[in-house]
């Protein structure tokens, strides 16, 4: 809730039990019950905004060297993405909670803490050279509109494979 008014103030909050169900699986992962963990939802039902805003930041907050990667189908929307998680993190409410996560460069698609952890966003087939991480979150690697596509589909599991496993 802190996180959706932070990012869209004035928007009316509609909690949902979906919501909670998410927490209870990202806490899950956290704590490493759970190693690899796939949400399907639709559109417009926070998926992002929890798991690739919200997660990221509480994560960062317990534990500042943690190292994520965030990949998207899309620079565009991985950078939003980000933009977002800039806004939670440098909210007075979130430094006053977690003062120990400071920021010490931020490029727009990577943002690396005073800890040495970082939050790095990229896009399906984008760069990874070089890049390792603690947590990987896929958040929408496919368009709406490419979803039936068996090339674009075949481009997304290639990279998955191929590439993003291997870090």
């Amino acid at each position: 809730w802190k996180c959706f008014q932070t990012i869209l103030p004035g928007t009316p909050y509609l909690p949902n039990w979906h919501i909670e169900a998410i927490v209870h699986q990202l806490v899950r992962v956290q704590s490493g019950n759970i190693v690899r963990l796939l949400i399907n939802q639709p559109p417009r039902s926070l998926k992002s905004i929890c798991v690739s805003v919200a997660y990221v930041a509480w994560l960062l907050g317990h534990d500042p060297t943690r190292r994520v990667i965030v990949v998207s189908y899309s620079n565009e929307f991985a950078a939003e993405l980000h933009r977002q998680f800039r806004m939670v993190i440098d909210a007075p409410w979130y430094r006053a909670l977690f003062p120990a996560m400071r920021p010490a460069r931020d490029t727009g698609t990577e943002l690396v803490t005073t800890a040495g952890g970082s939050r790095y966003a990229t896009s399906v087939g984008g760069t990874l050279t070089g890049r390792g991480a603690d947590l990987i979150i896929v958040d929408d690697p496919l368009k709406a509109e490419e979803a039936m596509s068996d090339v674009s589909r075949r481009r997304v599991i290639d990279w998955y494979g191929g590439t993003l496993v291997s870090r």
